[in-house]
C-alpha cells in the first residue's frame, strides 16, 4: 500500500515507539526522519532513520515536549508529515494544530477531537450528553481543596482522584478514607502539574475490583467508524498496565457488541478520525462505564494487531492519506476478531518490583531477546536506559491458538530472554502469567495488590551454591585461570564471602579435579561441574544443566537464570566494615531525577515515615520517607535540582 500525498515522515518520539512506527513507514516506502534529545544521541531509533535532527536537552520539556523544536526539525529534515507515536505530545491538541499550521500532514485525529477528550472532566460531560454510561463523581471547575474535600465526602469512599489532563496513571490516586484525602490530593495535583502542566483533577466513585476493558476504534475522514474488539488491561501496578490481552476473558459476544456500539458512539460524538481507544471499567455484574478516550495509538496496540491481522500504524497513515474504508467493514472485523486465537502482551519495565516498582536507569550490560514471539524494543547490549523517560523498555507479544497457548509462549520467551545490568520486572511478569488467578482468566485491577507478596516470592532466587561458584569462577577467569581445567584436586577449600541481592553468604569452594567443585554454604553443600565459563557459565549438578548468563560492571557480577537477575558482590578480599547506622542516617537518591518538593529543613524534628522530599523520575513522583525518628542535620539539595543516582540529599541525626 503506497501513500499518495506525502513521501517523508517525521516521528516525534523515541525508543521502541519510534522503531515501531519506523518499520511500517519503511514498508510503505516512506523516508523517515527521527528526532532526538541529548540523552538519545546514539540511540537505535536515531541510527535507524534516514535522517535525524537534534531537538534539545535530555529533559522531556527541553526536547520531546518542545513543540517549536519538533516543527523546526520537520522542516530541517524535509518531512511532509508528522506521526506523534504514543506518549509525549501524542494527545496534545496544540501540537497537532502547530503541525497543521506549519503546512504538514498530521497523522492523528483532528485537534478539536483531541481537545474534546483531552480534558477528562469535559469529556465525561460530553459522554453523558451522548448517552454513554459514566462513573458518578465530581468534574466541576471549582478546584480549591475545601470544595474537593466536600465533594469527596458526598461521593463517599473509596474514590479515585484523577488528573483531568492525565494518562498513564500519573496524577491518579485511590483514596480509601477521608483522613487520606488531603495528602493524596496534594500529591495528585503536584504530579499532574509536573506531567501535564495542569493541576486540575476530577473525583470518581471507585468501582471495586473492576476489569479494565478498552475498545479499539477506527474512523476514516469520510464518516465511517468501526470498532476492532476489546483488550483486557486489568493487570496493573500504580494504575499503569503491565499485561494486556485480546479477547477479554470477561467479555462475551453480546457484551462486546454493546461496548463496541458505545465506543463507536463516543467517536462519532467528537467527529473522530484515525485510531483511538475508549477505556472502560467493567464491574462484577457486567455493567460498564466510560473512563476516558485515548486519542492516539496505544502502547498495547500490538495485541489487537496480532488478534485481527491488521497493522494499525498503516491504518493511521492511510487515513492521513485520505483513504476511504468500506462502510460494511464492521461485520468482517468481528468475524476476524472472534475467530479462534488469543493474543497477550507484557510490558518489560526498568523497575524494581521488590521496592514498590521503583524505576531504574543505567547501562544495559547484556540484552538478548528470545525468539518465538513478537518483541518491540530499541535495546542493545551496552545501551543506556536514561532516567528522564518512561520506564517501559520493551514489549513481548504472543499469539496462540488459545489463551493458555499464548501464556505458555510468553512465559517461555521471558524465561529465555537475558537482561543484565538494569533491574526489570522480568521475573515478576513470569510470576503473574503463571499465577492460577491470571491463568484462569479471573484477574481484576486488584490482582497485583492482592497477590503482590506471592508474586514477588514466586521466582526462586539464585542458590547460595550457584552464586558462590559463579563468583569463584569469574574471579578465576579475571586472574587468567580456566576454572574448567583444574589438573589436580585441592586438599583445601577456598573461603568466599559474597553478597547476593543484598544478603551476605559465607561459602567455601573446593576443586575436585577436572571441572568439578564442592561448594559448601550454611544452606547446604553441592557437587557442581563447570562446563563452560565464557561468556556464560554452564553448570551441571545432580543431572541438571543450568546456564548462568553473566556480565560484570563496577565491581558487581550480574547473573541471569531463567529470567531472574541476581546481583553478586564478592567481598572475600574486602576489609571488614564496622557496623553502624550510617546508611540510615543518609538519604541518597535512588535514581537520577529532579527534586520536586522538599519538606525537610535543617534542625527540624521528623517522625518515622514522615515525608522528607519527592523525586520526579521516569514520569512519576517518588516520595522519600524518614526511616526513623530524627533531627534533620543537613540538606544538600533544593527544589528543582537535578540529582544523580546515589547522590547525598539529606543527613539525619537519630532521635535519642
Amino acid at each position: 500500500m503506497s501513500i499518495r500525498t506525502f513521501q517523508s515522515l517525521l516521528i516525534a518520539n523515541r525508543g521502541e515507539i519510534a522503531m515501531r512506527v519506523l518499520r511500517t513507514a519503511r514498508r510503505m516506502g516512506l523516508r523517515v526522519v527521527a528526532v532526538y534529545s541529548d540523552a538519545d544521541a546514539g540511540a537505535m531509533h536515531v541510527r535507524a532513520a534516514d535522517d535525524a535532527v537534534r531537538i534539545g536537552g535530555a529533559l522531556p520539556r527541553e526536547s520531546y515536549l518542545n513543540i517549536a523544536a519538533i516543527i523546526a526539525a520537520a522542516k530541517v529534515g524535509g518531512a511532509q508529515a508528522v506521526h506523534p507515536g504514543y506518549g509525549f505530545l501524542a494527545e496534545n491538541a496544540d501540537f497537532a494544530q502547530a503541525v497543521i499550521d506549519a503546512g504538514l500532514i498530521w497523522v492523528g485525529p483532528p485537534p478539536q477531537a483531541m481537545r474534546a477528550m483531552g480534558d477528562k472532566a469535559a469529556a465525561k460531560r460530553l459522554m453523558i450528553a451522548a448517552g454513554v454510561p459514566c462513573v458518578p463523581g465530581y468534574d466541576g471547575e471549582a478546584q480549591d481543596a475545601a470544595t474537593l474535600r466536600e465533594q469527596a465526602e458526598a461521593i463517599g469512599f473509596p474514590l479515585m482522584i484523577k488528573a483531568t489532563a492525565g494518562g498513564g496513571g500519573r496524577g491518579m490516586r485511590l483514596v480509601e478514607s477521608l483522613a487520606d484525602f488531603d495528602a493524596s490530593l496534594a500529591r495528585a495535583q503536584s504530579e499532574a502539574q509536573a506531567a501535564f502542566g495542569v493541576p486540575t483533577v476530577l473525583l470518581e466513585r471507585a468501582v471495586i475490583e473492576p476489569r479494565h476493558v478498552e475498545i479499539q476504534v477506527f474512523a476514516d475522514a469520510h464518516g465511517n467508524v468501526v470498532h476492532l474488539g476489546e483488550r483486557d488491561c486489568s493487570v496493573q501496578r500504580r494504575h499503569q498496565k503491565i499485561i494486556e490481552e485480546a479477547p477479554s476473558p470477561a467479555v462475551d459476544a453480546g457484551l462486546r457488541r454493546r461496548m463496541g456500539a458505545m465506543a463507536v458512539a463516543a467517536a462519532r460524538a467528537i467527529d473522530y478520525r484515525g485510531v483511538g481507544t475508549v477505556e472502560c471499567l467493567l464491574d462484577q455484574d457486567g455493567a460498564f462505564y466510560f473512563m476516558e478516550m485515548n486519542t492516539r495509538l496505544q502502547v498495547e496496540h500490538p495485541v489487537t494487531e496480532e488478534k485481527i491481522g491488521l497493522d494499525l500504524v498503516q491504518l493511521q497513515l492511510r487515513v492521513a492519506d485520505g483513504e476511504r474504508f468500506p462502510e460494511d467493514a464492521q461485520d468482517g472485523l468481528m468475524r476476524d476478531f472472534e475467530a479462534p486465537g488469543h493474543a497477550i502482551e507484557v510490558r518489560l519495565c526498568a523497575e524494581d518490583p521488590a521496592h514498590e516498582f521503583l524505576p531504574q536507569s543505567g547501562r544495559l550490560l547484556h540484552w538478548q531477546a528470545a525468539s518465538g514471539v513478537r518483541v518491540e524494543h530499541a535495546l542493545e547490549s551496552g545501551c543506556e536506559v536514561p532516567p528522564y523517560y518512561d520506564s517501559m523498555i520493551a514489549k513481548f507479544i504472543a499469539h496462540g491458538d488459545d489463551r493458555a497457548g499464548a501464556c505458555r509462549k510468553l512465559v517461555s520467551a521471558l524465561t529465555r530472554t537475558v537482561v543484565l545490568g538494569v533491574r526489570t520486572n522480568q521475573a515478576f511478569l513470569i510470576a503473574c502469567l503463571r499465577h492460577p488467578e491470571f491463568a484462569e482468566g479471573r484477574a481484576t485491577t486488584g490482582f497485583i495488590a492482592r497477590h503482590q507478596a506471592d508474586l514477588l516470592g514466586a521466582a526462586p532466587p539464585l542458590s547460595d551454591e550457584l552464586a558462590s561458584l559463579a563468583a569463584y569462577a569469574v574471579r578465576a577467569i579475571a586472574s587468567g585461570h580456566d576454572p574448567r581445567q583444574v589438573r589436580l584436586p585441592l586438599a583445601w577449600a577456598v573461603p568466599l564471602h559474597v553478597e547476593v541481592d543484598g544478603v551476605e553468604v559465607s561459602a567455601s569452594v573446593q576443586a575436585l579435579g577436572g571441572a568439578a567443585y564442592q561448594v559448601r554454604t550454611s544452606a547446604g553443600s553441592a557437587r557442581l561441574e563447570l562446563v563452560q565459563s565464557q561468556p556464560d557459565l554452564l553448570v551441571i549438578g545432580d543431572g541438571t544443566r543450568r546456564t548462568l548468563h553473566c556480565a560484570q560492571a563496577d565491581g558487581l557480577l550480574y547473573v541471569s537464570l531463567a529470567g531472574r537477575q541476581s546481583v553478586i558482590r564478592d567481598r572475600s578480599l574486602a576489609p571488614a566494615q564496622a557496623a553502624g547506622g550510617m546508611a540510615q542516617q543518609q538519604i541518597r537518591a535512588p535514581m537520577a531525577g529532579r527534586i520536586v518538593s522538599l519538606a525537610a529543613t535543617v534542625g527540624a524534628q521528623v517522625r518515622k515515615g514522615a515525608p522528607l522530599l519527592a523525586l520526579e523520575a521516569m514520569k512519576m513522583e517518588h516520595p522519600s520517607l524518614a526511616p526513623m525518628a530524627a533531627t534533620v542535620k543537613a540538606v544538600h539539595v533544593q527544589v528543582g535540582a537535578q540529582v544523580t543516582a546515589g547522590m547525598l540529599l539529606l543527613e539525619l541525626e537519630p532521635a535519642a
